[in-house]
């Protein structure tokens, strides 16, 4: 990763499209070849919307990411592989490099979230003007979006993947004196039912999401 001077950071989180190893939920209904067909869509719109943002968005590729780069169109230096164990140490030490680097604000997300708009992601870097924590809640008892000025370690102790998730960041991030924002709520695709609010984001014209929706199309029959 490069440094960005005193501007906005956004990191992505993100893997490389093999079959077998993302949206394993959702394979279970539609199969692995599917599955990673549609997580390959998410990317695609995800690097386009942000790809004319008024901030530097680095990829943070979980491994292997061999190939990732080259895949989407993208710089070798916005992409790095993601380093530590579990999520949390990941997510703490992309945020951390970021802003060691010399980013002012740091904003993390997923690629769980196709439908994420830039304005979301400018509102969530604006709260962080009043706030040490800024936080969007998911529908499944997570966050799909952390953003932060300085690093605080609100990562450590939290129970991934399950439903406290948010309230356990919370919790921590309160014992450590920080104040919290809140962005609007959303939802992450992992499941089969996420599917159908996807289809509804997406076909009402908020935002524009093309590879997305060609690979829901051909779902459709699934």
């Amino acid at each position: 990763m490069t440094a960005v001077g005193d501007g906005d950071v956004l990191i992505v989180f993100a893997r490389v499209p093999l079959p077998g190893r993302v949206k394993t939920r959702l394979a279970a209904r539609i199969g692995d070849d599917a599955a990673a067909r549609l997580y390959d869509a998410f990317v695609r719109d995800l690097v386009g919307r942000f790809s004319v943002a008024p901030f530097a968005v680095r990829w943070a590729v979980a491994p292997p990411a061999d190939g990732f780069c080259d895949r989407f169109g993208l710089r070798p230096d916005v992409c790095c592989e993601q380093a530590g164990g579990d999520l949390g140490e990941r997510m703490g030490r992309a945020v951390e490099e970021q802003l060691a680097a010399g980013a002012g604000r740091c904003v993390l997300v997923g690629s769980d979230t196709p439908h994420l708009g830039v304005e979301r992601v400018v509102d969530a870097f604006d709260r962080l003007d009043d706030a040490d924590l800024v936080l969007g809640a998911a529908s499944d008892g997570g966050y799909y979006l952390i953003g932060m000025k300085e690093p605080h370690d609100v990562f450590s102790g939290v129970s991934w993947s399950t439903p406290s998730v948010l309230a356990e960041t919370e919790a921590r991030s309160r014992r450590l004196g920080l104040s919290l924002a809140r962005v609007p709520d959303d939802f992450d695709v992992d499941e089969w039912e996420d599917l159908a609010r996807l289809r509804s984001v997406v076909e009402s014209g908020r935002v524009r999401c093309p590879a997305t929706c060609r690979v829901l199309r051909e779902l459709a029959t699934v």
